[in-house]
């Protein structure tokens, strides 16, 4: 099943929709008391979901007219997550490119919440703080219930969903920082979406094909396959240390083909459109805007 957030005008609350192909279902619409947004979806646990599976089902069958998603816009996939974790250098090739170390032990920063965009949105960063803006396909997963101590063998259990991100990132920031978390932070870098796909429909995290276009060119491409670590392990080792909370969004790394590494280096300028696809998730497009 496929879940957004969604609003009708530009001044409009974003309201939690199911998605079916090309049109949307708003849950408040189909319920009396529906979940305010994703985080009360997750929640509220099985047994609502299992509801509005069942409510969404009969809509379907009924005939229930379906908003066209194209005549609505959209919030981020994760509205209220309780953490925005992001893994560094999970996949060899773009640890290489970057010229990043291996370390034994995954690299692990937090993004701020005020980074979170939607799908086909704007971003803008100011020209005198970052010159070199660049962009990382990065699959998003989504944590359904506390998970502490987990192990790889059950830690899928945990999953709720998966989403498409957009790492974007001020490389010249990074580069002159002691931590990662600020040079990926600014307003708008976290875009995610446009759904949360549950995961249910994904039958394996590590059989996905990951593509970035920039501009028209495709300058990433690449298989959730060659993650260093794969989801199963992520959940495993930031779980011995913390309890991942229920809605936890994590960022589990990009491949290679990043903007800076190339010669010459690509990075994100004004009026740039960079598109992140995920096989079986959907894409998603930003548009940038440089002040």
């Amino acid at each position: 099943m496929r879940f957004s957030h969604l609003s009708t005008t530009p001044d409009s609350h974003p309201r939690l929709a199911a998605v079916i192909g090309d049109g949307a279902l708003f849950l408040d619409e189909l319920m009396a008391e529906a979940p305010r947004d994703l985080q009360d979806l997750i929640e509220r646990g099985d047994v609502t979901l299992q509801e509005v599976r069942a409510l969404v089902d009969e809509a379907v069958t009924t005939g229930t007219p379906l908003v066209p998603v194209h005549e609505l816009r959209h919030a981020s996939a994760v509205l209220r997550p309780p953490q925005v974790i992001a893994i560094g250098a999970n996949y060899a090739a773009h640890a290489s490119e970057l010229k990043l170390r291996s370390e034994k032990a995954a690299t692990v920063f937090s993004l701020w919440p005020n980074s979170l965009a939607g799908h086909g949105g704007t971003t803008s960063w100011p020209e005198d703080l970052t010159t070199q803006v660049d962009y990382e396909a990065e699959l998003g997963v989504i944590i359904g219930k506390p998970a502490r101590n987990v192990s790889v063998r059950d830690a899928l259990d945990y999953v709720w969903g998966y989403t498409v991100v957009n790492d974007i990132t001020a490389r010249d920031l990074q580069f002159s920082e002691a931590q990662w978390s600020r040079c990926k932070s600014f307003d708008g870098f976290t875009p995610n979406g446009p759904v949360v796909v549950t995961a249910d429909e994904i039958a394996d995290p590590q059989d996905l094909w990951l593509t970035t276009n920039v501009d028209g060119a495709i300058l990433q491409d690449a298989s959730t396959a060659d993650m260093v670590r794969s989801v199963a392990e992520i959940i495993e080792f930031l779980s011995r240390s913390a309890t991942i909370l229920p809605g936890t969004l994590i960022s589990t790394g990009s491949p290679g083909g990043a903007g800076y590494s190339r010669t010459p280096p690509v990075f994100l300028r004004d009026r740039s459109t960079v598109t992140v696809s995920i096989g079986g998730i959907g894409y998603l497009t930003t548009y940038c805007r440089v002040t």
